[in-house]
């Protein structure tokens, strides 16, 4: 399993970032990005302590720890400027809280996000066409989620983002322990949301390459 999308005690999550990356070494995790939420408020305190116990994890881990960050809640017309500056300060992947239905985000953020040059709309919600098509355009991918609420807009993500040809990848977004998933189950959540077996695999080798981007970021 990869997973691009996890929160810590750094944001909403339970887990200090050593516990999580146990546990998801111990359920067969092959790469993780931790991802807690910021804004212009805590995006360097996040980053800068992330990498002090990166640094350490991919040295005595078997799966790879990638640092990153959930640009969560931030006004769209500022989102560009805080996925520049996050990228700066060491973040290899790149997500933004996108417009999903069960909470008040922003109208305008995914555009953002996209225009931005996230590497991940995490949870797009009812996204629309022209959205999608600059997705395609500028490479970004958009998320499929295991996360309870944020995943009833499943379905439209993969029906419209199929349509145009976008590239999709499945995360947990997990904040606790039992959030963790195997890639077996992540296989479920894709053909849940109306991906066939095949696509599920393109999401998967769509991780595969985000890993390999965050690698040549962080000199790996």
């Amino acid at each position: 399993m990869i997973d691009l999308h996890t929160h810590t005690v750094f944001s909403d999550g339970v887990l200090i970032p050593s516990e999580l990356v146990r546990r998801a070494e111990n359920i067969g995790y092959r790469a993780v990005a931790i991802t807690d939420h910021v804004d212009f408020s805590n995006y360097e305190f996040v980053l800068e302590n992330l990498w002090k116990t990166v640094e350490i994890l991919n040295e005595e881990t078997s799966l790879f720890v990638i640092p990153g960050v959930e640009i969560t809640h931030v006004p769209p017309k500022k989102i560009p400027e805080l996925i520049l500056k996050c990228k700066d300060m060491g973040a290899a992947i790149v997500v933004v809280h996108g417009e999903t239905v069960v909470e008040p985000v922003a109208p305008g953020t995914n555009r953002a996000a996209i225009e931005g040059g996230a590497d991940i709309l995490a949870h797009p919600g009812l996204i629309t066409e022209e959205d999608v098509r600059l997705a395609v355009e500028n490479g970004v991918y958009l998320e499929i989620t295991a996360r309870k609420g944020h995943n009833v807009t499943n379905g439209h993500v993969v029906r419209v983002g199929r349509e145009l040809g976008a590239k999709f990848v499945i995360n947990t977004d997990a904040h606790a322990p039992g959030d963790l998933i195997s890639r077996d189950f992540a296989a479920v959540v894709g053909r849940g949301a109306g991906l066939t077996v095949e696509e599920v695999e393109e999401c998967f080798i769509n991780s595969e390459c985000l890993v390999k981007l965050a690698k040549e970021r962080m000199m790996f």
